[in-house]
């Protein structure tokens, strides 16, 4: 049996606060975009309220009568637009003309995301690197290609490995790296309510698995910046 298929079928003996994704792909059906925005939003609309009034709350207060198209509307165009491809931003490269042959780090990237656990937020800073094999992209496309794979329900594990393989895809190399470090809500304010710790995870492609190269992108992260 493939390693893949193992890890597939031991989900459900994994504790329900863990975080964990067997596959680096979104988990999303082959039918998911068969309804249009306006169509899913009236859907969750009506789930949303049905939500708040089973908890009791008094759906006719004029603070409360919104809320259900609020989230809707939140939901499939904001902090889930990630899920739809029409989203995803032109990754446009251009030819390395001034043969710049070093690192290139673009780092604090602010990020947020929800986790797919609970759906409650995350909120941290990626940093990103690459060294061109001839082609090299936009500094703004680097940060629109981490908001895009954060827009999603989503595991920091997976959204890391997205987003360097998105960017080798672009680039044309193998040698993309991204360190991810950031708070999860679901373990800073419910469960264990460990308001100090964070979650780093790491994806090293190509050259970044050398380990003087690796610790250079590091050395360049820890690196105070202000303006």
């Amino acid at each position: 049996m493939k390693i893949e298929n193992l890890l597939r079928d031991s989900v459900d003996d994994i504790d329900a606060d863990d975080h964990f994704s067997a596959t680096v792909e979104t988990p999303i059906r082959e039918d998911a975009f068969d309804l249009s925005d306006e169509e899913k939003m009236a859907r969750i609309e009506k789930d949303v309220a049905n939500i708040l009034d089973t908890l009791g709350m008094d759906m006719t207060d004029d603070s409360l009568s919104g809320t259900p198209r609020r989230v809707a509307k939140m939901f499939v165009q904001e902090i889930f637009g990630g899920l739809n491809p029409k989203n995803l931003p032109k990754l446009s490269t251009f030819e390395n003309k001034y043969e710049y042959g070093q690192m290139l780090v673009e780092k604090n990237i602010t990020l947020y995301s929800t986790c797919e656990h609970h759906l409650l937020p995350i909120v941290g800073k990626a940093h990103i690197a690459y060294i061109s094999k001839g082609n090299v992209i936009g500094l703004s496309k680097m940060n629109r290609i981490v908001d895009y794979y954060a827009r999603r329900p989503q595991v920091q594990e997976r959204l890391t490995r997205q987003i360097v393989q998105a960017l080798q895809s672009a680039l044309g190399t193998k040698d993309v790296a991204c360190v991810i470090d950031s708070k999860h809500l679901c373990v800073n304010s419910r469960g264990i309510r460990d308001v100090d710790s964070s979650t780093v995870t790491s994806e090293f492609g190509g050259s970044f698995n050398n380990l003087e190269v690796k610790q250079e992108f590091l050395d360049y992260i820890r690196l105070e910046t202000s303006f």
